[in-house]
């Protein structure tokens, strides 16, 4: 046997050695299903080799295999540092990040560790979502280091909509428009929202029930909304500066100038010009949904818009997310992509998909 073609056959049958980066709840619940995967031919194909958060960090070369808990709690942890991936992964074979954090000194070291050769798995927006300047390193560096950048988790916990994108263009099709409901939490608010009762009150439930971060105008801004719109407009073509962006943010000036402390006490302040934009839709038959777009031309916009009941992206229910695609082969009906848009297992399970597509070399 050809040596060459020897040693390729031995790298294929090692497994990808995996650094994980935070341990919050997504990190938590992919650290939770790798090591249900133990002893099975998922978990011959993924080396849990490195964890690391803000704080501390633990290593194997032979493989991590105790939950986040008994490992924080027996093991002595040494300085957190993000140089020590790089030393975590050194050495031959399939080596994959997986960025489970919203830190931008994670995202910062994308490009890198893709030019070096390392795969990048990630859920966090930084780095597609926010300067085309990062984006467009991120792309240079995959081509430079031949490496893959799992993005799948950034928009719709995983649901097939960057692949969607990215494989109707690769057939010859064109992008002409998208919209969508693309925040869960946003999602929940006005499917739940009645117009009887006060918003804030809503508001204060999905914060509760784990729906909004724990500042909920974080959701309400549509900042987390604006940076998955950029991601899908540069997947479908649209090269896009990171405030070419149009945003109607929900969160009135005297809210937004609020210490993080007082923002509960005041969010009465949303309840009149809600209940004002609810009358006026249900009047015509409408329903209230936060609805990003990009527009034929590169325009892009997100805010909350009255829709006809009938119109593709006014159903759903909980916290789906809606995605409605526009191109040469879905001109008039579109292509509407729904389900789950956020959660942990599901976060999780997209980017250990990512993951294992890395490993089997597709």
């Amino acid at each position: 046997m050809n040596a060459r073609v020897a040693q390729l056959r031995g790298h294929a049958a090692q497994p990808a050695r995996v650094a994980l980066l935070g341990t919050g709840t997504v990190g938590s619940a992919a650290w939770a299903r790798l090591a249900s995967w133990a002893g099975t031919p998922l978990g011959e194909r993924l080396s849990l080799v490195h964890v690391a958060n803000s704080r501390v960090a633990i290593s194997d070369r032979n493989g991590i295999t105790a939950d986040t808990r008994e490992l924080l709690l027996h093991n002595a942890p040494r300085e957190s540092s993000l140089a020590a991936v790089a030393d975590a992964l050194a050495g031959t074979g399939t080596r994959i990040v997986v960025d489970a954090t919203a830190s931008e000194a994670v995202a910062d070291q994308h490009p890198r560790w893709l030019a070096s050769g390392i795969h990048v798995v990630t859920a966090c927006k930084l780095g597609q979502g926010t300067s085309l300047a990062r984006w467009r390193a991120i792309q240079f560096a995959r081509a430079r280091g031949g490496s893959d950048y799992g993005d799948s988790a950034t928009v719709g916990a995983g649901l097939p909509l960057l692949r969607t994108l990215r494989e109707l263009q690769a057939g010859g099709d064109r992008i002409h428009a998208i919209a969508g409901v693309l925040s869960g939490s946003l999602a929940w608010l006005f499917n739940h929202y009645d117009g009887l009762r006060p918003f804030s009150g809503f508001v204060r439930a999905a914060r509760e029930a784990g729906y909004t971060e724990p500042d909920p105008r974080d959701d309400l801004s549509g900042e987390d909304v604006r940076r998955k719109l950029l991601i899908l407009s540069r997947a479908a073509g649209h090269a896009l500066e990171a405030d070419a962006v149009q945003v109607d943010s929900l969160v009135p000036p005297v809210l937004a100038a609020l210490a993080g402390a007082d923002v509960d006490a005041a969010l009465q302040c949303l309840d009149a010009p809600l209940r004002e934009r609810y009358a006026a839709a249900y009047k015509n038959g409408e329903k209230l949904r936060f609805i990003a777009r990009l527009q034929a031309g590169g325009l892009a916009t997100v805010g909350l818009e009255a829709l006809p009941a009938a119109h593709p992206l006014a159903a759903g229910a909980g916290n789906d997310n809606r995605v409605a695609i526009w191109s040469d082969r879905y001109r008039e009906q579109p292509l509407v992509i729904q389900g789950p848009g956020a959660g942990a297992e599901v976060t999780a399970a997209a980017l250990l998909d990512d993951a294992l597509r890395i490993a089997r070399g597709r």
